[in-house]
């Protein structure tokens, strides 16, 4: 009884092992494929044509996969022509798109046929760590350095600008917090220190201020940190009272339509539209070189209107973009042909695709409850992926059984060290 049993286990998992030993290199040769298509769209640009704000994006929204993954597969397809031996085991089915996508993220120049032979038996992980263990470059632009290593007052010399630690801001979120983590280098973070310092002695003379039975608890840190985020706040609401970009004064005449900045050079349609779209903006009209009067007030998007566009549209508009900082209120009748600063006429979209949009590149029609958003070719974009069902039959590859899975020797690897540069 128990050795039938243990005989049907493993003729069973043999079975399923050889299935997924199979699909797996069926998806592996169809990611290389994909790759191709995308390595092709990316040596031409042909993402900019669909309206997509570069190839990880095109990705992403034609094929309904992750940013994270959309990204690997841009990387992949955009050394395409170096990573020839890796590109090659992906399209044959041997290696996965995550063992090649972390050599082209991190691989050195020339390092393609070492890590396509490490790939046929490390993991992913054992790549990166592989891949951590390359020498860096150096500057290939370094700061000149002194002539001695201390200047006249004993003082060490200074370090190259391009060494310099990079600011970074990072956040978290669980049930009841979202955690902030703020990193500066030194002369920034003495800025900061010193402003929130300020604030937190304001707080504190005004705490001191109050009767001594009055008086709350003393003010922290928290809190100076609060006020100083209002300040800004108020400062900037104070300056941009409609959270526009900028001011613009523009004069147009109205006899040929065109538009000239004020003591500046003569604008294009699509520029001149675009200043004037979502801008705190002085229009001017003009007819035969006199001024006849101005633009109307209520062109620009005021507080209350964007905020309900914000509610409405959420992000760019543009289906695939998904933006969702630093968007513009766009008329989609334009003001100079008559339209209307109403929430019908009026949608957000980013700035990459606002200015595409007044290029010519994409076409926006409306009104705002049934947008249709087109590509250069006429054609109507949409959030819907790409996928479909096939109609060819899988590729015909060898089966990928994946790493050996055994325990890396890292003490007997030879890290990849690029060759010496040529000398004449």
């Amino acid at each position: 009884m128990f050795p039938v049993t243990s005989l049907a286990r493993e003729e069973r998992v043999s079975v399923l092992f050889d299935e997924l030993a199979e699909l797996t290199g069926q998806r592996n040769a169809i990611d290389g494929r994909i790759v191709d298509l995308v390595a092709e769209i990316d040596r031409d640009q042909l993402w900019a044509a669909a309206g997509a704000r570069s190839v990880a994006g095109l990705v992403a929204w034609k094929t309904g996969v992750s940013p994270a993954r959309a990204q690997t597969i841009a990387a992949v397809a955009h050394r395409y022509d170096e990573l020839t031996e890796c590109v090659a085991g992906l399209t044959r089915g041997q290696f996965s798109l995550d063992q090649v996508g972390a050599v082209a993220e991190r691989g050195l120049p020339g390092c393609d046929s070492h890590f396509a032979t490490l790939a046929q038996c490390a993991t992913v992980a054992q790549l990166r760590t592989a891949l951590k263990m390359q020498p860096r470059l150096p500057d290939p632009d370094p700061e000149p350095a002194d002539r001695d290593d201390e200047d006249d007052d004993g003082a060490e010399a200074a370090a190259p600008a391009s060494a310099g630690p990079v600011a970074s801001i990072t956040s978290t979120t669980d049930e009841h917090h979202t955690y902030w983590h703020l990193a500066l280098p030194h002369p920034e973070a003495a800025a900061f220190e010193a402003a929130l310092g300020s604030h937190r002695d304001a707080l504190l003379a005004d705490w001191t201020q109050l009767e001594p039975g009055q008086r709350p608890p003393m003010p922290t840190t928290i809190e100076a940190f609060l006020r100083l985020i209002t300040a800004g706040w108020d400062a900037e609401a104070a300056a941009r009272p409609h959270g526009q970009r900028t001011t613009v004064v523009v004069h147009v005449d109205l006899a040929d339509t065109l538009g000239v900045l004020h003591g500046g050079p003569l604008l294009s349609d699509a520029d001149r539209r675009y200043l004037t779209c979502d801008a705190t903006c002085d229009v001017w009209f003009q007819r035969e070189g006199q001024v006849i009067g101005a633009g109307r007030s209520t062109r620009t998007v005021g507080r209350r209107l964007r905020r309900v566009l914000e509610h409405r549209d959420r992000t760019c508009v543009v289906p695939g973009c998904g933006a969702t900082r630093g968007l513009h209120a766009h008329h989609i009748v334009h003001w100079e042909h008559g339209g209307p600063t109403e929430v019908s006429n009026l949608v957000l979209l980013c700035p990459y695709h606002h200015r595409a949009h007044h290029r010519g590149l994409i076409t926006i029609t409306g009104p705002a409850e049934h947008l249709v958003v087109t590509d250069a070719a006429g054609q109507a974009l949409t959030n819907a992926s790409l996928a479909r069902t096939p109609t060819t039959p899988p590729p015909q590859v060898a089966p990928c059984r994946g790493p050996t899975g055994e325990r890396a020797q890292w003490k007997w690897y030879n890290p990849y060290e690029p060759p010496p540069p040529t000398t004449n």
